[in-house]
């Protein structure tokens, strides 16, 4: 019985350029468009790694970031034994293409993290560092004719992205960028046209007697003495007035209301009349709670029953009056109603 022929294979012969060798190995290469991993031939051409360590390295190299190489796992994925798998991975330790370092993470938990580089020599090979352009003498300019611009060309069409499996995707995914958020971004600062609250009205007493009314508006109008920035019209002591008025009438001192709207004023002050208006209304204290609501709450009267001596036993015993105790009584009970 004759061999059987695969027609595929036989066409990739017949499409190889050139005369085929009459002996070895004859390589048909497609091209690889999708979970496929690039593997150097100082790895698989390595003259003093045995065939099971470079067959590990390439199965190492080609899993995901993250998945789990020690001696058990590899063993319940693959035939070979854990003794096998350990002097392999031994041999790519020692020729550095494996490094296992111990970490501490935050936790304060020693993990082992297995670090595997498919180049260990180009790691000792020094970094060529890009010198820094000099700077060359401004020439003198000279005015150039000036030429119509050309019109840009037309964008070309964005060429059709291959649909990559999940899987290929997380292997060839850039490392150190982290996977992209979608989650919606809030500000925490509104935007600037965004609606402000409504401001709190300004304090005003429960009665605006002539007193309260003289005392607050001397008191505004002399405020340009203690700082000359506070110099007020007449319509803002006006509209001003009632809200000193609120701060007298909760028996605040004037010089308490004074230092409040004088201390710490910035420099420059534009607007003296919306500070003080923002000052007495944020800053106003409350009323002076009544003194009896500050004297603390009496206790109530226990009414502690007295010890008392039986006249019978002399035994001790509570009672409000003095007497027989309880057995006493109880003892001359029967007694009393026979006789």
């Amino acid at each position: 019985m004759d061999t059987p022929q695969n027609t595929a294979l036989m066409r990739a012969l017949t499409e190889l350029p050139g005369p085929l060798p009459a002996r070895g190995v004859i390589h048909i290469a497609i091209r690889h468009t999708d979970r496929f991993t690039v593997v150097g031939n100082d790895l698989a051409q390595h003259p003093t790694l045995s065939t099971v360590a470079v067959g590990l390295a390439v199965r190492i190299q080609s899993l995901p970031q993250g998945t789990e190489i020690g001696i058990k796992a590899l063993a319940a994925r693959f035939p070979e034994g854990e003794k096998l798998i350990a002097a392999a991975l031994r041999e790519l330790e020692a020729h550095g293409y494996l490094q296992r370092a111990r970490t501490r993470l935050p936790n304060g938990r020693i993990v082992t993290r297995t670090v595997f580089c498919n180049q260990p020599a180009a790691l000792l090979r020094p970094r060529a560092v890009a010198p820094l352009p000099q700077r060359r003498p401004a020439a003198p300019q000279i005015p150039a004719p000036q030429i119509p611009e050309p019109e840009p060309p037309a964008p070309e069409a964005a060429a059709p992205q291959v649909p990559v499996p999940p899987d290929v995707q997380h292997d060839h995914a850039p490392r150190g960028h982290a996977p992209q958020d979608h989650t919606p971004f809030v500000p925490l600062v509104p935007p600037p046209t965004a609606p402000k609250p409504p401001r709190p009205p300004l304090p005003h007493p429960r009665e605006l007697t002539m007193e309260l009314d003289r005392a607050a508006t001397a008191l505004l109008s002399d405020l340009r003495r203690h700082a000359p920035q506070l110099v007020l019209s007449e319509n803002d002591v006006r509209q001003l007035t009632p809200a000193v008025a609120a701060w007298l009438e909760r028996e605040a001192h004037p010089d308490t209301i004074r230092r409040t709207l004088t201390t710490d004023l910035p420099h420059p002050l534009r607007h003296p009349a919306k500070l003080l208006k923002h000052r007495l209304t944020v800053l106003l204290p409350p009323p002076l709670p009544d003194p009896h609501d500050l004297a603390a709450p009496a206790r109530p009267r226990l009414t502690v029953t007295p010890f008392q001596t039986c006249d019978g036993c002399e035994r001790a015993f509570r009672a409000p009056t003095p007497g027989h105790c309880r057995d006493c009584r109880n003892a001359h009970s029967p007694a009393q109603a026979a006789a």
